[in-house]
C-alpha cells in the first residue's frame, strides 16, 4: 500500500495486520456536523475517525470469527467521534464540569522558547515545586508567579533536564524537525504504528461467551486492566463496551483522578492491589490465572519489578493477550513520564499548532493523541484476539503516544503545515477553525446521554465505536475506584 496516498483507515488497518478486503466492510462516514469538526492545522478528524473505525471493524471481525457468521457492516459518524475525542469536556458529574488541567499545567515563557509542566497529580506538583524551592502546599497563585519568575531566566532544556530529574514533568517545546533530529525522536523512525509480536506457541482458545450475555465481540473474556488517566482507560472502557468483564487495578498508594475515572470508567469494576504486598500478588496471580487479555499503561520499567513482563505474564497463562501502552514508545525516554500534552509539545505538534511565528505554543482540539491511541490500543487487542482464536500464540501489541504523533504529524493525508513566513496564511487559518468550532450545525448534545450511578448523575459522551448489532451504550456506569472484589464474574 503507498502510505503517501492511503487514507488513515487503510494506514491503521495495515499497521494492524488486518486483510484489506474488510476495508469495504466500512460504510462512507455519516457528515453529521460541520466539515471543521475538531478543526486544527494538522488532520486532527482524520486521525480521530481512522483510529474508530479501525476500532470498529476489528470489533467486527472478531465478532464474526466468534459466531462463524458474516462479518457486520461498520458505521462511522464523525459527529459521535468528535464528541467522544472530547468526551471529559463534555462530561458533568450532577450538573459540575469535570477538572481537567491544573494551575500549574500549563505553557512558560523561558530564556530562549517556551516549556510545558504537568502537574495535575500532587506528586507531580509537589516534585515541580521541589525544583523552585517551594513547599508542596504553597498556594497556586504564588506558586505560578514563582514559576513564571524562575523559568523566564532560564533555557528550556534545563528546565526540562531539572523538573525530570526531579521527578517531575515539564518538556521544552520544539518543532518537528528539532524533534526529529533528536535521539529521542529519532528512535521511533522505521517503527510501525502499532507493534504485534507472537510470544510463543501457545494453542489456541476459544472462550464461549457467557450465558445470558448478548453476542457481543468480546463477551465471556476477561481484562485485567492496568492503566490510567485517558488512553489506556478509553482502550479498556471500549473493549468493556463490547462485552468484556474489564477488572481494574489500582495501587492503593498511588492517586487518580475521580473525574477522569467518571469518564473513562463505563463499564468496568475497580479494585485496589498492591502487587508489591504477598496478598496483593496472590490475588493478581488467582485473576491472571482465568484472564484473556492484560493491558498495561505504566510506563516501562514500572511494573516489570512486579514479574509484569510479557513473556513472563505468557509463561503464567499461555495464550494471552497483552496490549503495552507507553508515552515516548523507544529509545532514551522510554521509560520517562509523559502525557497527551507533553508529547504534543515534545514532538512538534504544538509549534505546528501555534497561531503565528514565535506565538504561545498551540495545542489539539483534543487530547487527540490519548483518543486515538486509546482507539488504536483497543483494535490492535481485538485484532490479536482474532489471531489467537485462528493460530493460537501469546500476542503482544505495543503502542505509543510519541508514534501516535508522527502518524498525525507525518503520514496521514490531508496534512496541513502552515508556512512560518506567512503570517496572513496563519491568520486565514485561525479564522477559518475558529468559524468551524463556532459552527452552529454542530451540536454535540445529540451524542450525549445521562446516566445515574453510584458516582451521581453522568452526563457523557455516547460511543463512537459502531457496527451491525454493537451495543448503543456501556452496561453499567462506573463505580468508587477500588470498590469491587478482586474476582470475576462467574459464568
Amino acid at each position: 500500500m503507498n502510505q503517501a496516498h492511503s487514507s488513515g483507515t487503510e494506514q491503521a488497518w495495515a499497521a494492524l495486520g488486518g486483510d484489506p478486503a474488510l476495508l469495504a466492510h466500512i460504510e462512507p462516514p455519516a457528515r453529521s456536523g460541520p466539515g471543521g469538526l475538531l478543526p486544527a492545522r494538522l488532520p486532527v478528524m482524520e486521525l480521530a475517525r481512522s483510529a474508530v473505525a479501525v476500532c470498529s471493524l476489528a470489533a467486527a471481525e472478531l465478532a464474526a470469527r466468534r459466531t462463524a457468521r458474516p462479518v457486520p457492516r461498520v458505521r462511522i459518524d464523525d459527529g459521535a467521534v468528535a464528541t467522544a475525542f472530547t468526551s471529559e469536556r463534555h462530561l458533568r458529574i450532577d450538573g459540575r464540569a469535570a477538572t481537567t488541567f491544573a494551575p500549574l499545567s500549563r505553557f512558560w515563557r523561558t530564556a530562549d522558547g517556551w516549556v510545558r509542566t504537568h502537574a495535575n497529580y500532587p506528586h507531580h506538583r509537589a516534585r515541580l515545586l521541589a525544583t523552585l524551592g517551594l513547599p508542596a502546599d504553597t498556594p497556586d497563585d504564588t506558586a505560578v508567579e514563582t514559576a513564571a519568575a524562575s523559568f523566564a531566566g532560564r533555557p528550556s532544556d534545563e528546565i526540562e533536564r531539572t523538573v525530570y530529574a526531579a521527578g517531575g514533568l515539564a518538556v521544552a517545546a520544539r518543532t518537528p524537525g528539532r524533534w526529529a533530529a533528536d535521539p529521542r525522536g529519532a528512535a521511533l523512525a522505521g517503527t510501525g504504528l502499532v507493534g504485534r509480536d507472537r510470544i510463543d506457541g501457545a494453542p489456541v482458545r476459544r472462550t464461549t461467551a457467557l450465558a445470558g450475555e448478548p453476542l457481543l465481540p468480546a463477551a465471556g473474556l476477561r481484562v485485567l486492566d492496568l492503566t490510567r488517566v485517558i488512553a489506556g482507560p478509553v482502550a479498556t472502557r471500549t473493549l468493556a463496551l463490547l462485552g468484556a468483564d474489564v477488572l481494574r487495578i489500582d495501587a492503593p498508594q498511588l492517586p487518580e483522578s475521580p473525574d477522569a475515572h467518571c469518564d473513562t470508567g463505563f463499564g468496568k469494576r475497580s479494585v485496589d492491589l498492591d502487587l508489591g504486598s504477598r496478598s496483593g500478588a496472590a490475588a493478581f496471580d488467582g485473576l491472571l490465572a482465568d484472564a484473556d487479555v492484560v493491558v498495561i499503561g505504566y510506563r516501562p520499567g514500572s511494573v516489570e519489578r512486579f514479574g509484569l513482563t510479557p513473556r513472563a505474564l505468557a509463561a503464567r497463562r499461555p495464550g494471552l493477550v497483552i496490549g503495552r501502552l507507553s508515552a515516548w514508545g523507544h529509545g532514551p525516554w522510554a521509560g520517562q513520564r509523559g502525557f497527551d500534552s507533553l508529547v504534543q509539545v515534545a514532538t512538534g505538534i504544538a509549534s505546528a499548532e501555534a497561531a503565528g511565528p514565535g506565538g504561545t505554543p498551540g495545542a489539539l482540539p483534543a487530547q487527540a493523541l490519548d483518543h486515538g491511541t486509546g482507539y488504536l490500543l483497543a483494535a490492535a487487542v481485538l485484532r490479536a484476539l482474532t489471531e489467537q482464536h485462528d493460530e493460537g500464540g501469546s500476542r503482544l501489541v505495543t503502542l505509543s503516544l510519541a508514534r501516535t504523533a508522527a502518524w498525525l504529524l507525518d503520514e496521514l493525508p490531508a496534512r496541513r503545515e502552515p508556512d512560518a513566513d506567512a503570517d496572513a496564511d496563519a491568520d486565514a487559518d485561525a479564522e477559518t477553525a475558529a468559524k468551524a468550532a463556532a459552527d452552529p450545525s454542530y451540536d454535540p448534545e445529540k451524542w450525549l446521554t445521562e446516566t445515574d450511578g453510584p458516582l451521581g448523575r453522568l452526563r457523557h459522551a455516547v460511543p463512537p465505536v459502531a457496527f451491525e448489532g454493537s451495543p448503543a451504550d456501556w452496561p453499567r456506569p462506573p463505580g468508587p475506584l477500588g470498590a469491587d472484589a478482586a474476582v470475576w464474574l462467574t459464568a
